[in-house]
């Protein structure tokens, strides 16, 4: 019996240890995220300053502390004032910096977004919205701040792609997209701001080459054929 009792205040013993040890470390988490938004959290919704801007913070799921940031504002229209989202921000790592903010229009629609995606305390990818869908997305690949890859959608269908392959801020890869699919590539070798060359897909012009001549097939097939006008000269002279 004196074996069993060690033995069950020993399990008892390991158990608090592990609970202890878990709720330590996410103190530990917790502190140093508090840590970080009690100093600079990299916020880029504008809120400081101006009488008619409304603030509220939220937790997402999974986060200890506040990490989504709401900033409201104020617009006097229709004889009456209502309040209006003008800017969004998250914490999406939990590691009390801002990294997404997006930024809304007077009616709630989406204009444009900035996120920080691999975490390096820079912005790397821009958002500008269309009706409701993204007209352009702008990428920094190289990690240089600028944008060296830019799409452009429409109707949320991407349309085309220019690239800067070379780093001197301007595209030398240009890729069009027919139906959200390549059709072509023009590519500027010189850098001189002009296409030199381009690629298309061959397979493709191939399928429409035989599509366009089975297309002339069948209207040669649907028209009518000629008479033959020295057949109706003789049987006229007879």
């Amino acid at each position: 019996m004196k074996r069993t009792i060690s033995q069950l205040l020993f399990l008892v013993s390991a158990v608090t240890m592990v609970s202890c040890a878990g709720s330590k470390k996410k103190a530990e988490q917790a502190e140093s995220v508090v840590s970080g938004q009690r100093g600079d959290d990299r916020a880029r919704c504008e809120f400081e300053g101006p009488d008619d801007r409304d603030v509220q913070e939220s937790s997402s799921p999974g986060s200890v502390i506040a990490n989504v940031r709401r900033v409201y504002g104020y617009i006097d229209g229709g004889g009456e004032r209502r309040r209006i989202l003008l800017c969004r921000e998250v914490d999406t790592n939990f590691d009390g910096v801002k990294d997404l903010v997006r930024t809304y229009g007077d009616h709630g629609e989406k204009l444009t977004e900035q996120a920080d995606s691999n975490y390096d305390g820079k912005i790397d990818t821009w958002i500008t919205f269309g009706p409701s869908k993204p007209a352009k997305i702008e990428f920094d690949r190289d990690g240089d701040g600028k944008p060296d890859e830019i799409r452009f959608y429409v109707g949320g269908v991407l349309s085309r792609i220019q690239r800067d392959t070379n780093g001197d801020g301007e595209p030398d890869v240009f890729e069009i997209y027919r139906e959200g699919r390549l059709d072509r590539m023009g590519l500027d070798l010189n850098h001189d701001g002009k296409v030199d060359v381009w690629r298309r897909d061959e397979a493709r012009l191939a399928a429409e080459e035989a599509e366009e001549e089975e297309k002339r097939a069948q209207q040669e097939k649907a028209e009518p054929e000629p008479q033959d006008d020295e057949q109706g000269s003789e049987g006229d002279s007879d």
